[in-house]
């Protein structure tokens, strides 16, 4: 398959950004890939920002598994629907809540329309994520890194606590952290702090539940065309994104997804605390 390697002008004035007005259209989606209907099967996802972006990708990928899949996402209702008609389409169940999930009594309601609606839980990928372009740290101002590090870490931590008990032997949690997080990125340093937060997260909380069987991993992707990008950065930062990598393009969600449905199945039944990197071939600093 052949990907873009630049991009039109364009930037998008609000957070978390909408997939439909991007253009080119992000790839979530693999003409080549053959699916295993049983690797997932009968197993319940919760995917926040599961309506664009990597975690449509993720969320349409884990239904080819055989995963049924609840969405969490903010308003971005004209994305969200078209992903639940993908996996409707698919012949599997797409439950649609639209929240906030920095806000904690939020998060018990995700945890009570899953359950309602399914019964059982079985992986949670932790997905949602907003950033701010900032040259200098006086920039940010309070309120600003008040919203990264309540959406990006405890959306996360809140989430993870609730559905934690649901849990049993076998099921999983993956992260969705960056290449920022090893490497740092001079304009985007309170993002960069909530990345690091969740690599952390990640590595403590294996910890804390592998004698319960239950993984906890992360995926760390760089440079992604997500509508992420184009509401974050100037339209020439825009048309350029991604070709500083090796592989001089940026990568598409399609190039995401398998990683997170690997990390789910019983193919990564003895891999816990780690993280894929995902990021054209940007070495990182361990």
């Amino acid at each position: 398959m052949n990907f873009p390697n630049n991009f039109p002008k364009q930037t998008q004035s609000k957070q978390p950004g909408f997939e439909y007005e991007m253009k080119p259209s992000p790839i979530f989606e693999h003409n080549l890939y053959n699916p295993s209907t049983d690797k997932l099967k009968n197993k319940i996802a919760i995917v926040p920002g599961g309506d664009s972006g990597i975690g449509r990708a993720v969320s349409i990928s884990l239904a080819k598994n055989g995963c049924d899949v609840c969405i969490v996402y903010l308003n971005e209702d004209e994305d969200a629907n078209l992903t639940k008609r993908k996996i409707e389409d698919l012949n599997k169940k797409c439950l649609l809540i639209r929240g906030d999930i920095s806000c904690s009594k939020f998060c018990d309601e995700i945890v009570k329309k899953t359950l309602d609606e399914f019964g059982k839980i079985n992986i949670l990928i932790n997905n949602s994520a907003v950033q701010y372009e900032n040259k200098n740290i006086t920039d940010i101002d309070d309120e600003m890194f008040d919203k990264t590090f309540k959406t990006n870490v405890y959306g996360a931590f809140y989430l993870t606590k609730r559905v934690v008990p649901h849990l049993k032997k076998g099921d999983s949690i993956i992260n969705t952290t960056s290449v920022v997080s090893y490497n740092g990125h001079e304009t985007l340093l309170d993002y960069s702090m909530t990345k690091g937060a969740l690599t952390t997260f990640t590595r403590s909380l294996a910890l804390q539940l592998a004698p319960k069987g239950i993984r906890v991993n992360a995926v760390a992707p760089g440079p992604v065309w997500t509508p992420l990008i184009v509401s974050s950065f100037d339209e020439n930062h825009v048309s350029t994104f991604g070709q500083d990598t090796p592989l001089k393009r940026a990568g598409q969600p399609v190039e995401c997804a398998e990683a997170y449905v690997f990390l789910a199945s019983e193919n990564a039944s003895y891999i816990t605390g780690q993280t894929i990197h995902i990021n054209g071939g940007i070495m990182v600093n361990s």
